[in-house]
């Protein structure tokens, strides 16, 4: 199996800054994108950032220019730097891993247990 475990959310005022961070394991071939996603109660989960394995980015319009995300594909790691938080960035963030687990195998989407990012004074 693959786990996705995400650390490094938590309570900031508006203006500050966070650093989330994802690392997969287990049987693990290769990675492809990874990204982050957010959540709020009754509104649909939606992209924040993403990263392919060949260093391309996105983001979404609502964090360009305050997040970066980064990746560390010897670990199997994926990073984001939320800078000038605001009230609205409160949300669960998902990480997100595009997986294959074997040489010939298909991809897969694994998702890890979500981290709390509060943003209020």
């Amino acid at each position: 199996q693959v786990q996705l475990v995400e650390s490094g959310g938590g309570l900031v005022q508006p203006g500050g800054s966070l650093r989330l961070s994802c690392a997969a394991s287990g049987s693990i071939f290769s990675i492809n994108a990874m990204g982050w996603y957010r959540q709020v109660p009754g509104v649909q989960r939606e992209l924040v950032a993403r990263t392919t394995s060949g260093g391309s980015t996105e983001y979404s319009d609502s964090v360009k220019d305050r997040f970066t995300i980064s990746r560390d594909n010897a670990k199997n790691a994926v990073f984001l730097q939320m800078n000038s938080l605001k009230p609205e960035d409160t949300a669960v963030y998902y990480c997100n891993a595009a997986v294959k687990r074997t040489r010939l195998g298909y991809e897969n989407n694994y998702w890890g247990q979500g981290t709390q990012v509060t943003v209020s004074s």
